[in-house]
């Protein structure tokens, strides 16, 4: 199990986020049966409240026998003809994400990017 899990998880893009605007973001730890946790990011224009975000990804796993847990959220600018990514704000219901981690995980998906984090604003 925890080898199908492992696979599973390593399916699961680390990064899903809109391709330009300005939405709402969710980090969530995604974990498999004994297998590792890990973190994703999902950010969409759609989402009305963060946990819309939590709840969509949330079943989208559920399928593949994965669970996750919202570390947080939090809101993300995204500029492509810039190429740049801010990451800023909170998630009245999850609390603050660690936007620090947030922007790891964004630098890795966009190596060409500025990807810039602040805690103040909403």
């Amino acid at each position: 199990a925890a080898a199908m899990a492992g696979e599973a998880l390593s399916r699961v893009p680390d990064v899903q986020i809109d391709g330009g605007g300005v939405f709402k973001y969710v980090l969530l730890r995604v974990r498999g049966a004994g297998a590792p946790a890990k973190d994703v990011v999902r950010g969409h224009g759609w989402a009305e409240y963060h946990a819309d975000l939590f709840e969509r990804t949330a079943e989208e796993l559920a399928r593949h026998g994965l669970s996750c847990e919202c570390l947080g959220g939090g809101r993300l600018a995204h500029r492509p003809e810039e190429r740049k990514i801010h990451v800023y704000g909170y998630s009245v219901g999850f609390g603050r994400a660690d936007h620090a981690v947030t922007t790891e995980k964004l630098k890795a998906e966009y190596p060409d990017y500025e990807i810039t984090w602040a805690d103040e604003g909403y």
